[in-house]
């Protein structure tokens, strides 16, 4: 059996979903901020949810960067690094869940195990969202998310990015594949009706047959037979007298004659002719199928 559309598209975009996740989990970059007053103008310090990196020029990268704001004991970034990881650890469940269920060494799937593996993946992209959009939510917020005071500016860098972009596949992937629930909800029901026992039919009527009284004749209707005129039967000799007709005699056409096409009176006059005609009378073809006036 060929793998269905919504299994091979949620064991595509599950994986996805993981590895943007791990990254964004493991990378120093969910802030960058910049615009410090006593660093160089291009100086940038990457903060993330374990790590700390200070950049300048994109020439020196030096991470392990100390905390002076307090920005590790921020309740974002503590969830975040709970979710995150919990997030992980759900999501390879899932895919070894749906890894079973899509194939399970079988020629068909295990529709109800795919469809299991797709609510466990559905709910680790949950995980993963709602870290980093309440890290998003608060950025900005410097009595939340700790940070240098102005003319220093904190901007997304590119880790929330991928957390965002792997979440959203996490959800899509695990929505795809809790789809093949489908094909096993409608195996159940199918098996549940074949095995409900069968009540009592009700008789269908097919055809009803009515038996209408014959309507009164009026005295007005005159009856026919054979085209002469008859007073109307009395009830009780009409079942032994026959059906008789009801109506008014059409009338006939007159019998067509007869007409030969041959002149009858051929050769009569002149007696050579016909003595002539006498003895060729019988070699005469007739044109009619009827026996001509002549040979008569």
């Amino acid at each position: 059996m060929r793998t269905p559309v919504v299994m091979t598209l949620g064991m595509v975009l599950t994986p996805c979903g993981l590895l943007l996740n791990l990254i964004s989990t493991l990378t120093p970059g969910w802030r960058l901020v910049k615009g410090f007053l006593d660093q160089p103008v291009d100086v940038v310090l990457y903060q993330g949810l374990w790590d700390m990196c200070r950049e300048q020029s994109s020439r020196e990268r030096q991470c392990g960067q100390p905390d002076p704001w307090g920005y590790w004991e921020a309740r974002p970034v503590q969830a975040a690094r709970g979710l995150m990881v919990t997030s992980l650890a759900v999501a390879a469940l899932g895919l070894l869940l749906a890894s079973l269920g899509v194939r399970c060494w079988r020629d068909e799937p295990h529709f109800a195990l795919a469809g299991l593996s797709g609510l466990v993946l559905f709910v680790a992209g949950l995980f993963s969202l709602v870290p980093v959009s309440w890290y998003n939510h608060f950025l900005g917020d410097r009595d939340v998310l700790p940070a240098p005071d102005s003319p220093v500016t904190v901007q997304v860098s590119y880790s929330l990015v991928l957390g965002y972009l792997g979440s959203c596949l996490l959800l899509l992937g695990g929505f795809s594949l809790a789809l093949s629930w489908a094909p096993w909800c409608e195996e159940r029901c199918r098996r549940c009706r074949k095995a409900a026992p069968a009540g009592p039919r009700r008789a269908s009527i097919s055809t009803v047959h009515v038996d209408w009284p014959e309507p009164a004749l009026t005295p007005a209707i005159k009856y026919y037979s054979d085209g002469q005129h008859r007073p109307p039967p009395a009830a009780a000799s009409n079942s032994a007298a026959g059906k008789l007709k009801v109506g008014f005699p059409m009338p006939r056409p007159p019998p067509k004659a007869y007409t030969n096409p041959m002149d009858v009176l051929d050769g009569e006059g002149d007696p050579a002719a016909t003595s002539q005609g006498a003895s060729s009378r019988s070699t005469r073809p007739c044109q009619s199928s009827l026996p001509c006036d002549s040979d008569l």
